[in-house]
C-alpha cells in the first residue's frame, strides 16, 4: 500500500510540476508574433495578403482546431504545403506552446 502511494504521489508531483512548467512557458505570443502572424495575422484568421495568397487556414477554425495538439506539432515543425518546418528554429516546448496559443484562438 505505502509504495502504490509512493508511486501515485510521485506522478502526481510530475503531472504537476509539467502543468506549471507548461502553463508558465513564456513567449508564445511573441514566437507567434514573430513566426506565424505574417501569414496568420494576429488573430490567426489568415487574412493578411501573404496568408490570402497563400490561401493559408484559418487557426480559429473548426477544421482546425479540431486536429490533435500531436498534428498540429507536426504541422508547425514539419511545415506543410507552403508553410515552412521550424523543428530547427524552435524547441518542443516552443512548438507546444504555440499549440496551446493556437487553441486559446479560437476562444477569443
Amino acid at each position: 500500500m505505502t509504495r502504490k502511494l509512493t508511486i501515485l504521489s510521485m506522478i502526481t508531483l510530475f503531472m504537476l510540476a509539467s502543468t506549471v512548467a507548461f502553463a508558465a512557458a513564456p513567449g508564445a505570443p511573441d514566437t507567434f508574433k514573430a513566426k506565424c502572424a505574417s501569414c496568420h495575422g494576429p488573430d490567426g484568421a489568415g487574412a493578411t495578403s501573404v496568408g490570402k495568397a497563400m490561401k493559408v487556414r484559418d487557426l480559429r477554425s473548426a477544421e482546425v482546431q479540431k486536429q490533435s495538439d500531436t498534428d498540429l506539432q507536426k504541422v508547425i515543425s514539419d511545415g506543410k504545403g507552403k508553410m515552412p518546418a521550424y523543428k530547427d528554429k524552435l524547441s518542443v516546448a516552443d512548438i507546444s506552446s504555440l499549440v496551446a496559443y493556437i487553441r486559446g484562438l479560437a476562444k477569443k
